[in-house]
């Protein structure tokens, strides 16, 4: 196959640069990444051993500009490895793991490439750098230094090895979990549908219809199906059998089971951290984080856990009356907690979850995400016809107010047997100015329930806070407004890229999103006033029960990651343990349990990080007080601050720096303890 048949390696004329997904057969990507692969390495074997004295321009600048076919081809790779596998897919992506992390290897720890970037920090001062030239200086030593470029050549070797073999057995973690997910599902009669709504109904006939099961019922391990199920369904024998399938991810036996690999895997990451002169994986993580240590995050898990404990005790209490009150004489289970939630919720706030989705259907969701955008940050969204990687996804232009191109954003929303569950926000191009105006391709992928051919799709209101979630996350990557490709977007630490992501999703609760939006899909009606208030009113209902769950995930994780020398590692015994120690409720379980922790394991963004998401909310819940300060949801002036320093400003500053240009201070954990409605609740309280 030569270059010029390869869709891959051509040059890509279609309208905003997309490639050209029609053309790109599985085929075509092992030789597109041997050439990319190899032009890279050329590219920075030139940068190694130049003869004129490093530079900014002849190292740094010049590592920016290489690689760009690498990034192409990976970027399209990587999206359809995510949202549209496939097992020729599979098989290319296993084969090209372990290439990535050797070339990753061969740059980061070339020793003459680092001797140029080293040089360059110890006369840093001299160089005559603007602020982000001296930032991108800063992260590549770092990236460097943590990388094992310093070490000797014996370290190295041991270091590439691990790497390479890390890279491996992420990618068989995720296409283990996908497996187990796609080889699932309850197929129902009729007759077991009780306690069922219409739209839950409607959406598992239409999963049975694509599995080839007309006329009967499907549920699937879709987040959407199958907590929808577990919501509503009077079965709690199927209940029952749902949730083991749900929890049970990767820890079946056989082919797909995850435990052997994570062993491997925490390991191999407690080794690296000790070659690199840490005590454990998470001291190695956390040291380049907002965070900077293990205790620092434990601290502020610590500090919501008991008070979550205490909620999740009182609710777990109500929920037992509930259940005893209808004759269920039975003590509450993990599959019954959704079940009587949802009937609590709607006995204590006259509140179905059934009436509320009908307003709250997916077009009107994505239009509120919109509206937002537009009056924060002036941004439009016009939808435009292009070629993108599945018939589902869509494509919208992005303009300023000024009416000037901005970016591409795609939203790929419904699940199916070819994408990996979960959501996420990726790219298919960044934003920078190194070379040119280069404007940025920005998708959403989510995975809601495809409704019946000719109906809407209906979001619960979880949902709708989802697609907020990763619209944050994507305006993050649209607005980015940098030189330098390392500095742009999301390319922050992970403690700190869910505050734009979180900080949004506050914006759908506000009175003039949801009267403008929330609107019932057949009428047209808004939703009524009454409703809207009962809307609002739970939003703290349950939030012990979803605190418990999140924060025993983020606990257990920096357990697992804090082991000095975790040899012979029994995975569940080890989760096991880890939850009884923190007196893990009984009724409760891990969000993510370790077989299918993809946020760890999966290519591991998020492991000893999982904290994350709440270290992120003490910032997000605090930074949308700016507005409830300055008396508007959408004060011009705070939201001018919010894009220059968070949503614009990509890895430009230090994250304390930039948290403070913005709201003028660090956070306080006040403003997240109120969220979340744990602000009264006694810490030590039984649970």
């Amino acid at each position: 196959m030569t270059a010029a048949s390869n869709p891959l390696l051509a040059d890509w004329s279609g309208a905003f640069g997309l490639p050209p997904f029609g053309a790109v057969k599985p085929e075509h990507f092992g030789p597109a990444f041997e050439a990319a692969l190899a032009a890279h390495r050329a590219e920075i074997d030139a940068i190694a051993a130049a003869k004129a004295p490093p530079s900014f321009a002849n190292t740094i600048e010049a590592m920016e500009r290489a690689g760009q076919a690498l990034d192409k081809v990976s970027n399209v790779f990587f999206v359809l490895a995510g949202a549209h596998t496939s097992d020729a897919i599979e098989a290319v992506e296993r084969d090209i793991s372990p290439k990535l992390a050797r070339h990753s290897n061969a740059i980061y720890l070339d020793a003459a490439l680092f001797r140029r970037i080293d040089e360059l920090w110890r006369r840093r001062t001299s160089l005559g750098l603007n602020p982000e030239q001296a930032r991108v200086l800063e992260r590549y030593h770092i990236r460097f230094a943590r990388s094992g470029a310093g070490l000797d050549q014996t370290a190295k070797d041991r270091l590439a090895a691990i790497n390479e073999r890390l890279a491996t057995l992420g990618t068989q973690f995720g296409q283990n979990v996908l497996a187990d997910e796609k080889s699932w599902a309850l197929i129902l009669e009729e007759s077991d549908l009780a306690g069922l709504p219409d739209f839950a109904k409607s959406a598992a006939k239409a999963a049975a219809e694509s599995r080839g099961k007309p006329g009967k019922y499907a549920i699937t391990l879709a987040r959407s199906s199958i907590e929808s199920f577990l919501q509503f369904s009077a079965r709690r024998d199927l209940r029952e059998k749902a949730f083991a399938a749900w929890t049970s991810r990767g820890e079946n036996g056989g082919a797909s089971d995850n435990r052997a690999l994570i062993a491997e895997m925490v390991a191999l990451r407690a080794e690296r951290a000790r070659l690199l002169g840490f005590a454990s994986f998470a001291d190695y993580r956390l040291d380049d984080q907002m965070a900077k240590t293990p205790a620092n995050a434990r601290k502020l898990l610590d500090e919501v856990w008991g008070r979550a404990k205490a909620r999740a005790g009182q609710e777990r209490d109500a929920l037992q009356k509930m259940a005893a009150e209808e004759g269920g004489n039975f003590a509450l289970a993990p599959h019954d907690w959704r079940y009587y939630a949802e009937k609590v919720r709607k006995a204590r706030f006259d509140l179905d979850e059934a009436a509320v989705k009908p307003y709250l259907a997916l077009d009107n969701m994505i239009a509120a995400a919109f509206e937002t955008a537009r009056r924060l940050f002036g941004l439009s969204f016009k939808p435009v016809q292009v070629p993108l990687h599945h018939p589902d996804a869509r494509a919208w232009e992005v303009t300023n107010a000024a009416g000037q191109h901005v970016g591409l954003f795609i939203g790929d929303y419904f699940s199916r047997p070819s994408k990996h569950s979960g959501a996420w926000m990726t790219s298919l191009r960044d934003q920078e100015k190194l070379k040119g105006d280069v404007r940025p391709i920005i998708l959403n992928v989510c995975n809601f329930t495809k409704p019946a051919e000719g109906e809407p799709a209906l979001l619960s209101f979880e949902d709708a806070r989802t697609l907020f979630h990763e619209m944050g996350h994507g305006l993050h990557g649209l607005l980015s407004n940098v030189t330098y490709p390392a500095l742009a977007g999301t390319a922050v630490s992970s403690d700190f890229v869910e505050l734009p992501s979180q900080l949004y999703e506050h914006w759908l609760e506000t009175p003039e999103i949801l009267q403008k939006f929330a609107r019932h899909y057949k009428t047209g009606e808004a939703m009524p006033q009454a409703l809207l208030d009962k809307v609002l009113a739970t939003r703290t209902f349950n939030q012990g029960f979803a605190t418990v769950e999140y924060t025993a995930s983020a606990l257990v994780d920096l357990d697992l990651h804090g082991l000095p020398k975790p040899e012979a590692l029994d995975v569940s015994a080890f989760e096991k343990q880890a939850l009884a120690r923190i007196d893990m409720p009984a009724e409760i379980v891990m969000r993510h349990r370790l077989p299918h922790f993809q946020h760890l394991f999966s290519g591991g963004g998020y492991a000893a990080a999982y904290y994350s998401y709440m270290w992120s909310e003490v910032l997000d819940a605090d930074a949308f007080e700016a507005f409830k300060e300055a008396g508007d949801h959408f004060d011009p002036a705070t939201a001018k601050k919010l894009r220059d320093y968070i949503y614009s400003a990509g890895n430009l500053r230090d994250p304390a720096e930039a948290y403070q240009a913005f709201r003028g201070r660090l956070p306080k954990v006040d403003a997240l303890l109120k969220k979340r409605g744990l602000a009264d609740a006694a810490v030590g309280g039984d649970a």
